[in-house]
């Protein structure tokens, strides 16, 4: 047994948090990374185009909240709307439409909570 599968089970947490997907080194594209380990390289990670991004982490937040994020409460929901601004998630096109979509609010509501953390 080589040390390339306990790397690969090592980052592949990393790799299913980001969206990626990891492909055999020699299959990589010039937008993948290629992670090498002693010396030879042993898995390519493909990362998500950033709207698939927004979809991943609304569905990990969903999976950490163990409920659909439009069945949080008032609060929670602009802790959501605070951590993905932290991520860029509106900085993505349809970004806020997506979020508020997510959380079952409005736009507006969604630019209330980016508002109301501004003023804090």
């Amino acid at each position: 047994m080589t040390g390339e599968e306990p790397f690969i089970a090592a980052v592949k947490p990393l790799v299913d948090a980001m969206g990626g997907t990891m492909v055999p080194p020699d299959e990589a594209g010039p937008e993948d990374v290629v992670l090498a380990w002693e010396g030879a390289d042993v898995v390519a990670v493909r990362l998500p185009q950033l709207a698939d991004s927004l979809d991943h982490i609304l569905a990990a937040m969903e999976r950490r909240e163990g409920r659909p994020l439009s069945d949080l409460d008032r609060r929670a929901k602009q802790e959501v709307v605070r951590i993905l601004e932290a991520r860029g998630a509106f900085a993505v096109r349809h970004g806020v439409e997506t979020v508020a979509s997510a959380l079952g609010v409005s736009r507006f509501t969604v630019y209330n909570y980016l508002n109301r953390e501004k003023g804090s």
